[in-house]
């Protein structure tokens, strides 16, 4: 966490484009329609004032008033706790802590993957990569025709991290027929979301155009 000198009168998100964690975020904000800044910049050519809010230089970055915050699971649960309707987060202790162990999941065996594709020449992954995500997918499917949402009744955090991974699957060069048939029809219902329409940027609906 860093306090900034200068004064804003409106939240900023400083975002990427095609970043999958920045959309992650962008995902919670429009679910809870708030109104914020949102500053897409060039991962390659970042503004100087990014580094001076945030030591790592990285986004997604959050500027609040005063505050600024980095880490896409810190904001969001920030973000939820600011403005708690609606909630993207259970309530009692088991499942808030189910949850977490779900999102600790994500980020370690997905997010870890998207970075690699990210940091590559285009999204495509490599073939080991692209195995190892399929393998993890198809582990899990049995998982997503439980509920309507991720493990859940309701919309939650969780699924706000799961939806940017799976919409980038086709440019990370997953073929659609090799996509569990649980997660196509979770992936078709919540893409169908405003929230999510919404949070989209011009080069991610490119991303399936």
């Amino acid at each position: 966490m860093a306090l900034i000198a200068t004064r804003r009168s409106v939240m900023t998100l400083f975002s990427a484009p095609l970043c999958a964690q920045s959309h992650r975020v962008r995902i919670v904000l429009a679910e809870k329609d708030i109104t914020v800044d949102i500053i897409n910049i060039d991962l390659d050519d970042k503004p100087e004032d990014l580094s001076d809010l945030n030591p790592y230089n990285s986004v997604p970055t959050l500027v609040d008033r005063d505050l600024a915050l980095y880490g896409p699971q810190v904001i969001s649960e920030y973000l939820d706790e600011r403005f708690p309707h609606p909630p993207l987060m259970p309530v009692d202790p088991v499942s808030r802590a189910a949850a977490r162990l779900a999102l600790y999941r994500i980020e370690r065996d997905w997010y870890a993957l998207a970075e690699e594709a990210e940091a590559g020449n285009g999204m495509k992954l490599p073939a080991k990569s692209r195995k190892i995500l399929l393998e993890s997918l198809v582990a899990s499917a049995d998982v997503f025709a439980i509920k309507p949402f991720f493990l859940s009744d309701e919309f939650s955090l969780v699924d706000c991290a799961i939806l940017p991974i799976l919409w980038r699957l086709p440019a990370y060069g997953v073929a659609p027929k090799d996509i569990p048939k649980p997660i196509e029809d979770y992936a078709k219902r919540l893409f169908s979301r405003p929230s999510f329409k919404l949070s989209l940027t011009e080069a991610e609906r490119e991303l399936r155009s």
